[in-house]
């Protein structure tokens, strides 16, 4: 019997319950997959706790990848038994199943070299890490960048792209053990947020300068360090809101601060077109499958305990992916 993650209500992780569901037979356009492994995100806790409004009951998740069971009249790029992942927004919500109906368009054919496991650690993240690097900023080698989280998911694919890429990674990071996960995946300068001043130290490690763009995924606590952390017209990419949404202010302040840019982008914006979206995949799982990048799988968690999987994420206890296993792969 299939099995979906549902919520009646937002709220906390305790709002997150188990249930078995009837999928069906897919409809003109859609396909009916079997997950063998789905993704965790910090934009699930977004969805869950209302941040993200979503009409309810509602299923979570929105990262995947599995097997095609069955294919729907219109559906002609595909067929059963070929491995695909997925990520998106609203159209892929619900990936916290054992099986499902979805779109048929967000679906990636996946590679030989890539396993479910790893692309549903990596989708999301992966082809964030993409765009960031590939379409955001015309990085020329020797830029620097500063990446706060770098020892979560998406911060270690960026820092090991960066660093393909000829770019100075600074990361910031909570405690010592992360330290050292960023510093082996390709940070060049570590940052103990909570021990030291990060945007003076920024400036004792550019000469002064500071860097030309900052990858901010934390929002509300870091807003201001990331401004004061930028050279002069320099980029800030706000990616995120793990610490809470950042508040109203002034644009004056970006002018005052050295006629700063500033950009909030999102990933369905860069993966809506079928030939960039295919683009920004190909490049990330050639990276992968010759292990320019590697993807770390650090925590795994059975579907059935998505509520404890949340608690770790929001209380800061994961480094890496992290994926819930649904079957063998």
């Amino acid at each position: 019997m299939p099995h979906a993650i549902r919520f009646d209500e937002a709220g906390g992780p305790e709002v997150l319950r188990w249930e078995s569901v009837d999928v069906g037979e897919p409809g003109r356009g859609e396909v009916r997959i079997r997950h063998q492994a789905v993704g965790l995100n910090f934009a699930d806790t977004y969805f869950r706790s209302g941040l993200y409004p979503v009409p309810l009951p509602s299923g979570l998740g929105v990262e995947a990848a599995g097997v095609i069971e069955a294919v729907g009249d219109g559906v002609t790029h595909l067929a059963v038994g070929e491995r695909v992942t997925y990520t998106g927004f609203l159209d892929t919500l619900g990936a916290y199943s054992t099986e499902r109906l979805i779109p048929a368009a967000p679906l990636i054919r996946l590679p030989d070299a890539i396993s479910c496991e790893t692309a549903a650690a990596m989708t999301m993240r992966g082809l964030t890490a993409a765009y960031l690097l590939r379409r955001i900023h015309p990085f020329a080698q020797g830029d620097s960048i500063l990446l706060h989280a770098a020892a979560g998911g998406v911060g270690l694919i960026v820092s090991q792209w960066a660093k393909l890429l000829g770019l100075n990674v600074i990361g910031t990071v909570s405690t010592e053990a992360k330290a050292a996960v960023a510093r082996a995946h390709g940070c060049d300068h570590v940052v103990l947020y909570r021990q030291e001043n990060v945007a003076q130290r920024v400036r004792e490690l550019t000469d002064g300068k500071g860097v030309d763009v900052v990858f901010d995924s934390v929002g509300k606590d870091t807003f201001e360090t990331s401004l004061d952390s930028l050279k002069r017209r320099g980029l800030m990419v706000c990616v995120g809101t793990a610490s809470g949404p950042i508040p109203p202010f002034n644009p004056q302040l970006l002018a005052m601060k050295g006629s700063l840019y500033l950009t909030r982008p999102a990933l369905a914006d860069y993966i809506a077109d079928p030939a960039e979206k295919a683009e920004l995949a190909g490049e990330l799982f050639g990276h992968v499958a010759a292990g320019r990048i590697r993807i770390e799988i650090n925590q795994r968690y059975d579907l059935k305990d998505a509520a404890q999987a949340h608690r770790d994420l929001e209380g800061g206890k994961t480094t890496g992916s992290s994926v819930f296993m649904v079957s063998g792969d």
